[in-house]
């Protein structure tokens, strides 16, 4: 563990992160932000091309391993490959993030079927589950033969503390990912901490799809007047991942613009 005096508080030299949904978006951004700091990075998606472009970026832009791997994580039986692969790639994690996710739209409540039901519980809720619980035993031993801390990091959502009519299932799952962050961290402490960051808006490949309209009348609610770029999660992320987060577990990190209470 760094002093807290340290000058690289944040620095990620000799860790390894696994990332889902590090493609694109938030955890693209997340992935070029540890590898600047120096981890090795292992990125899943369900496009084996689209985390080989980042991949290929990273390496170019920070000179950093980034092992790209094809997995859907809604799919139960898909992550004991994904934990495997990362560990024998890497002999071992020390940061996991689960940031794949998915907000499919509809126009009314009665027209969900069980089957966009059971999509966006899966990848939201279902795949963080068991993935934490594969890796999470595994990281926990090994750092504490190492003598250092873990870190799983959540990705959820204002929308779980915000509920609106139009993304009900998506506002169960990160509900449950918030509740499912504190029960981690009790179970995986001392040497796993257990944190979740709950983005607001954000400016990414989702957000393509939003009525842009209601968005903007729905920033001059917030205290920033606007929707966040995804490099500004970044910050978040970084302090969660490093040293710098020593004595923060089971916490859910709000970073939404300041969206009033």
């Amino acid at each position: 563990m760094a002093s807290p005096n340290s000058p690289d508080l944040f620095d990620l030299t000799g860790r390894t992160a696994l990332i889902t949904g590090g493609s694109r978006g938030l955890g693209k951004e997340m992935a070029l932000a540890f590898a600047r700091q120096g981890a090795e990075i292992m990125i899943a998606s369900r496009s084996i091309e689209s985390c080989q472009e980042t991949a290929a970026e990273v390496f170019q832009e920070t000179g950093r391993r980034c092992i790209p791997y094809a997995c859907h994580v809604g799919r139960w039986d898909e992550l004991e490959g994904l934990a495997d692969a990362v560990w024998n790639e890497f002999g071992g994690l020390d940061i996991l993030v689960n940031n794949a996710g998915k907000s499919p739209l509809y126009d009314k409540v009665v027209n969900v079927n069980e089957q966009m039901w059971d999509s966006v519980i899966g990848i939201n809720l279902k795949g963080p589950f068991r993935l934490t619980a594969l890796l999470g035993t595994r990281m926990s031993e090994r750092a504490m033969h190492l003598g250092r801390s873990a870190s799983i990091i959540n990705i959820s959502s204002v929308a779980a503390i915000h509920p609106t009519p139009d993304v009900i299932p998506y506002t169960a799952a990160k509900a449950g990912l918030n509740a499912m962050t504190i029960g981690f961290a009790q179970t995986l402490g001392p040497h796993v901490r257990v944190n979740c960051i709950m983005p607001g808006s954000f400016r990414t490949d989702i957000s393509k799809a939003w009525n842009w309209d209601l968005v903007d009348q729905g920033m001059k609610r917030i205290a920033m007047k606007r929707v966040g770029e995804p490099h500004e999660i970044v910050g978040a992320a970084l302090f969660l991942a490093s040293d710098a987060s020593s004595y923060m577990t089971g916490s859910v990190f709000t970073v939404d613009g300041g969206i009033p209470t």
